[in-house]
């Protein structure tokens, strides 16, 4: 699906799954994996993630949804609103970040929350420049009962499950963004070759030839370092891998945004008018222009990827120099 050139198809249909299900299969008691996972992982029943909303995006730790227990302890009661929420207009249910203590991460928890049809939940689609195809929804929920068995892993855990959550998400993105920008970059190619002005292909222009290779350089580079990136994850531990690998994680995200971004622009402005068009020989390079935003800020806003990625390293480097410290009282190493 990602050789078609558009996120939304891939998007609408592998969201939820990658990203809703993990979570109930590492921290989700037995119980709930055998009364949801059947269903979910048949394709009966479809779920979505739901962290983002109108106040907190990339700042998770500012989550408003509240989930407080009736006084029978048997259920929570939810209150709040979703925002940007992929896959959600068709999901029977939602891995959804609530907030069941005070204030900050400590306060946060998962809970699986059923909505379509369910009483309390409304649903609506939202209208986005790209994605056209993934379902994007804006969700309300207003006193919706959900059974405490319902809650994955622990109550306060809901900080630390969510960012195990979004290597994998933020890993998913740059592949799915490097090859993108691919198909922009080689339609564009393939226009050049055919093309003619001033009586001679477009290829056959240094100009054309000068922006093709700055946008390939950035490409090739990209999908290199994805390369290298994803066989690293396959040889370390899951511990190491998040604790060397999660800040890059948030770096190779925010850069195949970037790449993207290049290799797009490039494609319209060698298209011509074409790739200012909805239709015709141009509309993949217009297309995957308007998904440009979807790469840059959904799965971690690209600013704020770039400041974590540095924070960790610069953690990661404390540590290991602590580690080379010489110990007190002792002239060795």
């Amino acid at each position: 699906m990602s050789r078609s050139g558009l996120t939304g198809p891939s998007a609408s249909l592998t969201t939820g799954y990658s990203f809703a299900i993990p979570p109930i299969l590492k921290f989700g008691s037995r119980h709930l994996q055998d009364r949801f996972l059947p269903d979910l992982l048949r394709g009966k029943k479809r779920i979505c993630i739901a962290i983002t909303e109108p106040d907190a995006g990339s700042d998770v730790a500012g989550i408003q949804t509240t989930a407080r227990k009736t006084k029978d302890g048997t259920h929570y009661i939810v209150n709040g609103t979703k925002k940007w929420i992929t896959n959600g207009i068709w999901s029977s249910y939602a891995t959804m970040a609530i907030r069941t203590g005070g204030h900050g991460p400590s306060g946060l928890s998962l809970l699986l929350v059923p909505l379509l049809n369910h009483p309390g939940v409304s649903m609506r689609p939202i209208k986005v420049a790209g994605h056209l195809t993934s379902g994007t929804t804006f969700i309300e929920l207003d006193d919706v009962r959900v059974p405490c068995e319902n809650l994955i892993g622990e109550e306060g855990q809901g900080m630390k499950y969510i960012m195990t959550n979004f290597n994998h998400e933020r890993l998913t993105i740059a592949i799915g963004v490097t090859r993108q920008a691919r198909v922009a970059l080689a339609a564009a190619f393939e226009y050049c070759m055919q093309r003619e002005a001033f009586g001679k292909t477009l290829m056959e222009q240094p100009v054309v030839r000068h922006r093709l290779a700055k946008a390939g350089a950035l490409l090739e580079s990209q999908a290199a370092w994805i390369e290298q990136f994803v066989y690293q994850m396959t040889r370390l531990g899951r511990e190491d891998a998040d604790v060397e690998l999660g800040g890059l994680t948030a770096l190779a995200k925010a850069q195949a945004g970037r790449v993207l971004d290049e290799c797009a622009r490039c494609a319209v402005l060698l298209f011509g008018g074409n790739g200012f068009t909805t239709t015709g020989r141009g509309e993949i390079a217009e297309r995957i222009y308007r998904d440009v935003p979807g790469a840059r800020v959904p799965g971690g806003s690209e600013d704020v990827m770039l400041d974590l990625a540095v924070r960790q390293l610069v953690k990661n480097y404390q540590r290991e120099t602590k580690i080379l410290e010489r110990p007190k009282g002792s002239s060795r190493l």
